[in-house]
């Protein structure tokens, strides 16, 4: 009776730690209980799987052009080129690459120039460098184009102003503009940072939205067609199942490199503050195995700097001092001392603050070595901040005086939000 008894027992309790396993997940940090990408049970969806199962009607019987990257594919990680091209019901005829290409072969700032896709044969056309804006020429096989691509969550990251330009084009050629929505991958509830002037408008930053926009690209084109007079004749195809406190290991997919230099999705969530430093002469780890998580320069004391850093007990992130040296880009070659970022907790942690934050420490210990780019100008979207920093202004200061009119787009934001 005892040991019928134990093994009963043992029975009910083997099923209720596998009923916790269920309930729980798998282990890989994703809250959907199953292998990434192998399964579905919560319907979610990208727009390019909503296109072609539910929404194929809005491009059968046109020629499709096709704005993408190697983030353009779906759950199984196929490509969207293939996914058209094979698909007998659509008549792709042209593709359009941003920074990096359709293929994702090139580095940053490098021109990617007119080529045949070896793949399927259709034509390639840049989108990036002598010419960022579709011309009448690229278009003339083209009744509608798609943009699908995945946004990083930053306002100085180029492809949404791809997109931006393709609509354009578009609207002045007569051409349809459909979007692909994508997640944003940092999340779709916090938005930070001071909203771009303007008179700093570049192709790292074209419109008055923050560094941290907290939008997805379909919400990003709604907001750009209307608030910047785009005007064009635009389709934001919706994803299933994603919502805005989503981070992407959060959802069924897996992270495809957006470009070379962000590898994962820890490189995305330092991004939007640690990008600041290509406006200076420290390296923001390009050449690294860790972009924008390393950062350093030969003339830092890494013990200093983590000591510095660790002090202001930002939320959600501590330093470790490292030193690395780079294969390419600046101090190629060259040791260099610094820090590696380490986020312990991305809800509370704040990428702009941060940035700003690393910007200042190495400026006040270091204001004879450290020199700024005009483009530093571009990268924080106006030209006070960094006189701010020169003179001595705390972290907090400056928040303060960006908040107006970070409350005032958060106001203008909240009428294009899809999800």
């Amino acid at each position: 009776m005892k040991k019928g008894f134990v093994m009963l027992l043992t029975a009910v309790l083997v099923l209720w730690s596998l009923t916790g396993v269920v309930a729980t997940g798998n282990g890989n940090g994703n809250q959907y209980g199953h292998e990434k990408g192998k399964g579905n049970p919560h319907k979610f969806k990208l727009g390019v799987e909503v296109l072609l199962e539910e929404r194929k009607d809005l491009i059968e019987g046109k020629r499709v052009g096709l704005i993408t990257n190697p983030t353009g594919v779906d759950q199984e990680l196929n490509s969207i080129v293939d996914l058209l091209y094979n698909d007998e019901d659509v008549e792709l005829t042209a593709l359009y690459g941003p920074e990096h290409g359709v293929r994702g072969s090139a580095q940053a700032g490098e021109y990617v120039e007119y080529y045949m896709d070896e793949e399927t044969g259709l034509p390639v056309y840049s989108l990036y460098g002598e010419t960022r804006k579709p011309t009448p020429e690229m278009l003339e096989d083209v009744d509608v184009l798609l943009f699908d691509i995945q946004d990083v969550g930053s306002r100085f990251y180029t492809y949404i102003y791809t997109m931006a330009y393709a609509m354009e084009a578009a609207q002045e050629n007569n051409i349809e503009f459909i979007v692909l929505d994508r997640p944003n991958p940092i999340g779709g509830e916090k938005v930070e940072g001071p909203v771009l002037d303007p008179e700093y408008a570049s192709f790292v930053g074209n419109y008055p939205i923050p560094l941290r926009h907290g939008m997805t690209v379909g919400e990003l084109a709604k907001l750009f067609n209307e608030e910047f007079g785009i005007g064009a004749d635009l389709t934001v195809v919706e994803m299933n199942g994603w919502e805005r406190d989503m981070y992407y290991d959060e959802t069924p997919l897996d992270f495809v490199m957006p470009s070379p230099n962000m590898p994962t999705l820890e490189t995305a969530m330092v991004y939007p503050g640690a990008a600041l430093m290509e406006g200076t002469n420290v390296s923001e780890g390009r050449g690294t195995t860790k972009p924008f998580e390393l950062i350093g320069a030969p003339f830092i004391n890494s013990t200093q700097l983590a000591e510095e850093l660790n002090a202001l007990q930002l939320p959600g992130v501590m330093f470790r001092a490292a030193s690395f040296t780079p294969l390419f880009s600046k101090h190629s070659g060259n040791l260099s001392n610094g820090i590696e970022i380490h986020v312990t907790d991305r809800d509370a942690y704040l990428p702009v603050e941060t940035g700003l934050h690393i910007v200042k420490t190495i400026y006040d210990l270091y204001p004879e070595d450290v020199t700024f780019r005009d483009f530093f100008h571009n990268l924080i979207g106006n030209g006070w901040v960094l006189e701010a920093i020169q003179n001595g202004q705390s972290v907090e200061e400056i928040k303060a005086q960006w908040q107006d009119e970070l409350d005032a787009f958060k106001d203008v934001r909240a009428n294009y939000l899809l999800y």
